[in-house]
């Protein structure tokens, strides 16, 4: 079957070269059961294509509605990184994952089909899917015990045979050097899959004091005195065969099947908004049955809830730096109201471009405040050092600003243009680097506009009662 998904994707042009990999490899450091595989799809260059303008979206999607074509398979689209990170973080391999965790499988797989359906109909979902926890064929057999009564026959005797042919039992050990192995003795694989060879496999009868029971066997089945009496294993056992599980998962003791879904279009927080609404109106969770949100998600509210311990320390230390240089707090004060000034162009930035208030661009916020103060520190150390000379304050503020109105905007342009590259990025990363250069120029624009227009206002407010000196 993997053979013929990857003849399928060779088939389009844009595909330069395609290989796979399946189950668990000898270093085991990327663990997968044998029924999943990664198939590694390399492009020519676009120059090669027949459209070079295609977007790679377009691309994917031709793809996919190719192999929908092929039964019996679920795919996931995405970056190899950013598959194995996903999984290595938070332990799927989609961007979002749903878990329902219960007790019952029938239950949990019918409540996962149903947020799926709904999942597929919120704008922005790709790829969704149902954790394949059944269809994997059980054969069982199960025992007639009114017949292995009239043989004499225990259950231990057929469990022995089913154990020999089937799963194999061990016969010794084989030595090479420093290495033993298990010597294993079984049936070939051609006759373990096969049914009516399975019926056919003897079952050695028990004989009493060397002697063959013949009271209680049929006279088909009687055999010299001295020698074993057998019977097939289908004449007291049925072969039946159904579909089982294909695996159980478990999360914190809990068994569990996972919803996933890829998340194009938007952003991740949106997306978790507007479906957690549709599932709380569309889907009724069992008594006794609980859904939680994983994958990229996860680890974004994670890391939501440092930024808010991160944030406010920062912040707090920026405030702590402005104070032992100056050795007052009325000037710490005036020199960090160039945070808020930078934060409102940050929030416009983003609003401006679209793009959602996102971790990146949280990290961006950080860096901004202590960029946005480099100004105000600029203009007030100058203005505190025109006073400190006899100047009055209705001659240092304006001198003062006007002086150093140069050096306010050259460390506003060169943060700004050294920024502008990655806000305007749409390569490799630029899904991290837009929100945070975006935070960051806003941010420093607008700074420095307030810091030239209102900061001279506020230093004339808090010093207006101090007349020529300080």
């Amino acid at each position: 079957m993997q053979c013929v998904v990857d003849k399928k994707i060779e088939e389009f042009p844009e595909v330069a070269n395609v290989f796979s990999k399946m189950g668990t490899d000898e270093i085991a450091t990327d663990p997968m059961p044998p029924g999943k595989s990664d198939t590694y799809v390399m492009l020519k260059p676009r120059s090669h294509w027949p459209n070079p303008h295609k977007p790679k979206a377009d691309l994917v999607r031709e793809i996919e509605e190719g192999l929908k074509k092929i039964p019996g398979n679920k795919y996931e689209f995405e970056q190899p990184i950013q598959e194995r990170f996903n999984e290595l973080i938070a332990g799927v391999r989609s961007d979002l994952a749903v878990k329902v965790f219960g007790d019952h499988m029938d239950a949990l797989l019918e409540t996962g089909e149903k947020i799926a359906v709904v999942l597929e109909k919120v704008k922005g979902a790709s790829d969704v899917k149902v954790e394949q926890v059944t269809g994997l064929p059980v054969l069982t057999i199960l025992m007639n015990r009114k017949e292995m009564a009239r043989y004499g026959l225990n259950v231990s005797d057929i469990q022995d045979v089913i154990e020999i042919a089937i799963g194999g039992k061990s016969a010794g050990k084989v030595f090479e050097g420093d290495k033993r192995f298990e010597l294993i003795v079984r049936l070939p694989e051609d006759m373990r899959g096969n049914m009516e060879a399975l019926k056919r496999l003897p079952i050695p009868l028990p004989d009493i004091g060397g002697v063959s029971n013949a009271g209680i066997l049929p006279a088909a089945h009687l055999q010299e005195s001295k020698r074993p009496n057998y019977i097939t294993l289908g004449s007291v056992a049925e072969f039946d065969i159904k579909a089982g599980p294909n695996q159980i998962s478990r999360e914190n003791g809990k068994r569990r099947v996972v919803v996933t879904a890829n998340v194009r279009g938007r952003d991740i927080g949106s997306f978790v908004e507007e479906a957690e609404i549709k599932i709380k109106e569309n889907v009724t969770i069992p008594e006794n049955y609980w859904i939680a949100w994983g994958g990229q998600f996860e680890q974004m509210i994670s890391a939501r809830k440092r930024l808010q311990i991160v944030t406010p320390i920062a912040l707090l230390l920026i405030f702590f730096l402005l104070f032992t240089t100056f050795g007052t707090v009325k000037d710490a004060i005036l020199v960090f109201t160039g945070v808020p000034f930078a934060l409102t162009g940050g929030i416009a930035a983003l609003w401006l471009r679209g793009i959602p208030l996102s971790i990146s661009a949280g990290v961006g916020f950080i860096a901004l405040s202590g960029v946005a103060v480099l100004n105000g520190l600029v203009m007030i150390s100058f203005i505190n050092k025109l006073r400190a000379d006899g100047n009055s304050l209705d001659n240092a503020i304006p001198d003062g600003a006007i002086t150093r109105l140069r050096p306010v905007l050259m460390t506003a342009l060169v943060a700004s243009l050294g920024f502008l590259p990655m806000a305007l990025a749409t390569g490799t990363g630029a899904e991290v680097q837009r929100p945070l250069a975006t935070v960051v120029i806003g941010g420093i624009l607008s700074s420095t506009a307030l810091t030239l227009l209102v900061l001279p206002v506020l230093y004339r407010i808090f010093y207006r009662a101090d007349g020529i000196t300080r």
